[in-house]
C-alpha cells in the first residue's frame, strides 16, 4: 500500500509526514505527538486533526475512530493539529450571559450535556440553543401602511399575521445533530439558551433554583409575548404571581 504524504500543520510550524491510507486518526494523532515536538502543547484529549477548507461552514473535525482514507486525502494535503475547545457565550433567559468552553468537533447535542452540567441544569435533553437573529433584519421590506382605505382592508391580515408572531417555530434553532461550525456559529456569537420540549412534570426538580428561575422566566415571558394565550381572569392571576 502507497504511503500518504500529508502536510501537518501546528500554528505556524508545517511538517510533512508519511501514514498508511488505513491508519486510524487517532492513532495520526498519537504519531503526530511523538515526531513533532510542537504537538506537546497541552493534554493529548484536547486536541485533533482538522481539515480546513475556504469556506469556514466545511472545514471538518476528522474523528478519532475513523481511518484517513474515509475522508479522501490526497498527497499534498494540509491538515492542522489544533485545540478543539472553544469559548461560547450563553445568555440565560434572565439577561446573565456565562462562557464556557466546549468542544468544537462535538454535536449541538452533546454540546448541551456539557453546556447544562457547567449550568447545572439536569435535564439536558428538554432544552435547546437559539441563535436570535437582529431585528433589523426582521423588519426589512416591511414598509408602511398609508393612513387610508388600504388601512382597514390591511388590518385583518395583520391582525392573522400577529396571531403567528412569537411562536417557537419563528425561533432560530440550532440543528442538534450539526456542529456550531457547520452552523456557521462564530466564536463572537452569544446563543440563547431556552426549554424546547417538555416532556414531564417529574424532570423540574423543586429544589433546584437555577432550573426553577429558567423555567419561570421562559414562561413569564412566554405569556407576556402571546406565545401561550391565557384567559382574562389567569392573566391577572398570573400578574399577581
Amino acid at each position: 500500500m502507497v504511503a500518504l504524504s500529508l502536510k501537518i500543520s501546528i500554528g505556524n510550524v508545517v511538517k510533512t509526514m508519511q501514514f498508511e491510507p488505513s491508519t486510524m486518526v487517532y492513532d495520526a494523532c498519537r504519531m503526530i505527538r511523538e515526531r513533532i515536538p510542537e504537538a506537546l502543547a497541552g493534554p493529548p484529549n484536547d486536541f485533533g486533526l482538522f481539515l480546513s477548507d475556504d469556506d469556514p461552514k466545511k472545514g471538518i473535525w476528522l474523528e478519532a475512530g475513523k481511518a484517513l482514507d474515509y475522508y479522501m486525502l490526497r498527497n499534498g494535503d494540509t491538515m492542522e493539529y489544533r485545540k478543539k475547545q472553544r469559548p461560547l457565550k450563553i445568555r440565560m433567559l434572565d439577561g446573565t450571559v456565562k462562557t464556557i468552553m466546549v468542544d468544537d468537533s462535538k454535536t449541538v447535542t452533546d454540546m448541551l450535556m456539557t453546556i447544562c452540567a457547567r449550568i447545572g441544569i439536569t435535564n439536558h435533553d428538554e432544552y435547546s440553543l437559539v441563535r436570535e437573529l437582529m431585528e433589523e433584519k426582521k423588519d426589512e421590506g416591511t414598509g408602511t401602511l398609508r393612513k387610508d382605505k388600504t388601512l382597514l382592508r390591511d388590518e385583518k391580515k395583520m391582525e392573522k399575521l400577529k396571531q403567528k408572531l412569537h411562536t417557537d417555530d419563528e425561533l432560530n434553532w440550532l440543528d442538534h445533530g450539526r456542529t456550531l461550525r457547520e452552523q456557521g456559529v462564530e466564536e463572537h456569537e452569544t446563543l440563547l439558551l431556552r426549554r424546547k420540549f417538555f416532556y414531564s412534570d417529574q424532570n423540574v426538580d423543586s429544589r433546584d433554583p437555577v432550573q426553577l428561575n429558567l423555567l419561570y422566566v421562559q414562561a413569564r415571558d412566554d405569556i407576556l409575548n402571546g406565545s401561550h394565550p391565557v384567559s382574562f381572569d389567569k392573566a391577572c392571576e398570573f400578574a399577581g404571581f
